[in-house]
């Protein structure tokens, strides 16, 4: 069983993951707008260059994501609450993920460093809102 995540966005999905494609590398398994749908699909015009779905390989999970489209819900105001957690491969690979999410205009809330369970672990905020945890576990090393 896998749990991937999903996240909404308001017109800026596609900026998102062009931005963790530069962080986690791969490429995207799928890229469709509001137009790619039905004819019978309810679009207004100015929506149909949003991102319908949107999914990006992050090691074994994938990442999705889409805009929101007028008529199909509200606009996200937040992420409050959710965070997404990260377990690279090494603590290099922790240090590069964490300046890339955190970097170019994201917020870094708790650096990188050993963590009292034995873990190296820091926290930060993407540019998008977005929150996640690197945590790399160094007894397993």
């Amino acid at each position: 069983m896998t749990i991937n995540p999903y996240i909404t966005f308001d017109g800026n999905c596609r900026e998102a993951f062009e931005f963790y494609k530069s962080v986690f590398g791969g490429d995207f398994m799928a890229v469709r707008t509001f137009a790619d749908g039905p004819d019978e699909m309810p679009i207004q015009e100015a929506d149909k260059s949003r991102i319908m779905h949107m999914s990006l390989p992050v090691g074994d999970t994938v990442l999705m994501g889409s805009d929101v489209a007028s008529g199909f819900g509200d606009a996200p105001k937040s992420h409050d609450g959710i965070s997404l957690s990260y377990i690279p491969h090494s603590r290099e690979d922790a240090d590069r993920v964490f300046a890339g999410l955190s970097g170019n205009g994201g917020t870094p809330t708790l650096p990188m460093e050993d963590a009292f369970w034995g873990s190296y672990f820091g926290m930060c905020q993407d540019r998008f809102g977005i929150k996640w945890m690197i945590n790399y576990n160094t007894q397993t090393v």
